[in-house]
């Protein structure tokens, strides 16, 4: 299959090439080359730790503005009335290559708990840190195909670093054209080359607990398309027991028919995963045997093992002088197999859908105005079960797959509407509105057993989500806005259920209102950058997992959280002479989450702390840097108390972290560079939770397990090669 499909693209690619008319070929190509050669570097960020080429280090003078997807009626973050952090492929790689939980949690309001590579959750300012095993309440697309499924699950864990050229985290729902959720979206913009010609990359990574990584990239840019092509494989034999992982992948990316006013985008991307899971373990095992897995994943060798494809086509075109659209088709699979101690899960999810939207400019009488509108449709289908696992009979050896328990078939499709607008209002002031109008429904059938067999439908009333903001500009570079939004979060299928399996119309989707305000300040010649913002959102039809088997939960509308919270960075670009470069920055979050109202089982935890999300955060590191080429980087990570429960019972213990890399970049020949790095994380072998599993519940009587430990002091080296002809 892949196979065909690359020599398709291959075949377009020459024909869209090779086979134009010689008189236009020279008039586009001067054109386009032009253009290219002045096209901006969008990932030369405000918020940029870190200024990476492959040829060697640039020496800057001042912070660039930052650019920003196309999807925003906005172009860049001084023109966006809301927080947005941006993440350049530099701050991405600014680790060990292999995880993206490092960068992330260097944003403000963003945590990413990390029990493993393939065990993560995800939570902006506190949404969706409740959930029990994953990330969801928060939309991820990877380009302009989506990574959240339609039972709300977002796995942004398995791009490879080494192809991601920029990551944009909108924190809140302030984005109507992303779908409103409550916790945000996550923008992840592919790799490309940027300059006429050919580039071959070759990277490996070599680190503690028998971490390997090979990238191996190839990129071609003319005037008429590029491509692009990567192979990556990591494996690590894991700290912990049970807890080796092993992951390869394939990624094609490029445009074809490149013209002045028009371009088709191509993607796909193929993932092979198997990953052994340690799972949670209680206090003592924590305190004393950190390395251990639980003893009956371990004595079950739990693992999951997966393989994925997703693809995409997208065409850009000018309609008119004024009128632009984008329009794009997607298609995704996934087949898992889950061997777990209590049952074998098997999973078989497709997913398609489709986008399309128009970007426009018009006047209203003097007053300049842009806007966004368009429309989305996603449909996912699942089919799977569960069966028993024989372990305990297989002497021994693990896994052993017995009879069928359950059988079941989901389906589910939304449709999201959506329009943005900007109105210059005054010379210093601006408008910025916008509207999302979801529709969803799902059906699920039971397939097994036979006396259960059953199929029930399901639709929820539509949402609407506004969304409106002011503002004002006192200088250039200078950015206060204020915004009220609405957001919502669908529940999960499984949420929707009651304990025996039927659908719960009780069930309602969350919402709420989130009201902000802030500000993004240029200083020194744009060498100082700071931005601050101060946010409030209550959710109400809050959603409570509660855990009525092994691996079974049921959905409750129990109440309403409050969330608010001030967020603030700063980054200084100090050109200590024209040879050496500090980059300091320092980001924080100061945060108050509880339950406003909340009774659940007959319990009333209003006035607790919200569980699983840290009051504070604190980020703090440097980059320095010298034109030969070498450059010391370190980051500091503080992490606050962390409530395992809803009734404050348990807390994961503060924590602080100390990173460092070191590194040089030079020039073997002309064309070929080279790049040695290496670099500790925790320096200081701090014991603490990297995850934690939130309302745990002891079975048989047994100690609760709450804590995935973290890694302790860990080493790495990094050497790569790449030549640009």
């Amino acid at each position: 299959m892949i196979q065909k499909l690359l020599s398709a693209l291959f075949f377009l690619f020459a024909i869209q090439t090779f086979a134009q008319d010689t008189i236009t070929v020279k008039k586009e190509q001067t054109t386009l080359i032009k253009n290219l050669k002045t096209r901006k570097d969008s990932t030369t960020t405000a918020t940029n730790k870190i200024h990476d080429t492959t040829t060697g280090i640039k020496i800057k003078s001042s912070l660039n503005e930052v650019i920003i997807s196309n999807y925003h009626v906005s172009d860049s973050l001084m023109n966006a009335p809301a927080s947005v952090s941006v993440l350049s492929s530099a701050d991405l790689q600014r680790n060990n290559n292999s995880d993206i939980s490092a960068a992330l949690n260097t944003v403000p309001g963003v945590l990413m708990q990390s029990g493993a590579i393939n065990t993560n959750r995800l939570s902006i300012r506190g949404i969706g840190a409740r959930t029990p095993y994953g990330t969801n309440k928060i939309r991820a697309f990877y380009g302009s195909i989506p990574l959240t499924s339609g039972d709300s699950e977002t796995t942004i864990e398995d791009i490879d670093l080494e192809i991601i050229d920029q990551t944009e985290i909108i924190k809140g729902p302030l984005s109507s054209v992303y779908g409103a959720g409550l916790g945000g979206a996550i923008l992840i913009k592919p790799k490309q080359l940027r300059t006429p010609g050919s580039e071959a990359y070759t990277g490996t990574t070599v680190g503690s607990f028998g971490l390997i990584k090979n990238t191996v990239r190839y990129s071609y840019d003319s005037a008429f398309g590029s491509l692009n092509l990567s192979y990556h494989k990591l494996e690590t034999d894991g700290w912990r027991k049970n807890s080796a992982y092993n992951r390869e992948g394939v990624t094609l990316a490029g445009e074809l028919f490149r013209k002045q006013n028009s371009k088709l985008t191509y993607f796909g991307n193929y993932t092979n995963m198997k990953a052994y899971i340690p799972s949670s373990i209680n206090k003592d095992m924590f305190d004393n045997n950190p390395r251990g897995a639980a003893p009956t994943w371990a004595a079950s060798k739990g693992y999951e093992k997966y393989n994925s494809w997703m693809g995409g086509l997208a065409y850009d075109w000018q309609a008119a002088s004024w009128l632009k659209n984008t329009t794009s088709a997607f298609v995704s699979t996934k087949e898992n197999y889950e061997p777990r101690p209590f049952d074998i899960l098997t999973q078989n999810n497709t997913a398609f859908g489709g986008r399309t939207q128009f970007f426009g400019d018009f006047k209203l009488g003097k007053m300049k105005s842009q806007f966004i509108a368009g429309m989305e449709y996603f449909k996912d289908g699942f089919r799977g079960g569960t069966f028993e696992n024989l372990y305990q009979q297989n002497n021994g050896n693990g896994t052993l797959e017995g009879a069928q328990l359950t059988g079941s078939k989901q389906k589910r499709d939304f449709i999201n509407a959506f329009a943005q607008l900007r109105v210059q209002l005054l010379s210093k002031l601006e408008l910025q509105a916008g509207v999302n109008y979801n529709k969803t429904q799902f059906k699920l059938d039971t397939t097994y057993p036979a006396e259960d067999i059953n199929s029930q439908d399901y639709s929820y009333d539509g949402i609407w989500s506004p969304q409106v903001s002011l503002l004002y500009k006192p200088g250039r570079l200078q950015t206060l806005y204020a915004s009220v939004s609405r957001g919502f979060s669908l529940p999960s299928i499984e949420e929707t259920l009651t304990a025996d399996g039927t659908i719960n119309p009780n069930i309602k989707p969350e919402n709420g209102y989130n009201f902000e305000v802030g500000g993004k300040f240029y200083f020194l010649n744009r060498s100082l950058y700071a931005e601050a913002s101060f946010y409030r959102m209550q959710i109400k039809d809050l959603l409570v997992a509660q855990r009525v088997g092994d691996d079974q939960y049921v959905g409750v509308n129990a109440g309403e959280t409050l969330h608010q919270g001030i967020e603030a960075a700063i980054n200084y670009n100090w050109e200590i002479n024209q040879n050496l470069n500090l980059h300091p920055y320092v980001s924080a979050s100061i945060g108050n989450y509880e339950f406003k109202e909340f009774v659940n089982n007959g319990i009333d935890y209003s006035g607790n702390k919200l569980t699983g999300v840290p009051a504070n955060k604190f980020n703090a590191g440097f980059m320095f840097q010298n034109k030969s080429g070498f450059y010391l980087s370190s980051d500091f990570y503080y992490v606050d108390d962390l409530p395992m429960n809803d009734a404050n019972s348990a807390y994961a213990k503060s924590y602080n972290l100390l990173n460092a890399k070191t590194g040089y970049r030079f020039e073997l020949l002309k064309g070929l560079s080279a790049h040695l790095s290496g670099g500790v994380n925790n320096i200081t072998n701090t014991h603490y939770a990297s995850m934690v599993l939130v309302n745990a519940t002891g079975v048989n009587g047994a100690a609760p397990r709450y804590y995935y430990p973290g890694l302790p002091v860990n080493y790495y080296g990094n050497v790569s090669f790449s030549y640009i002809f």
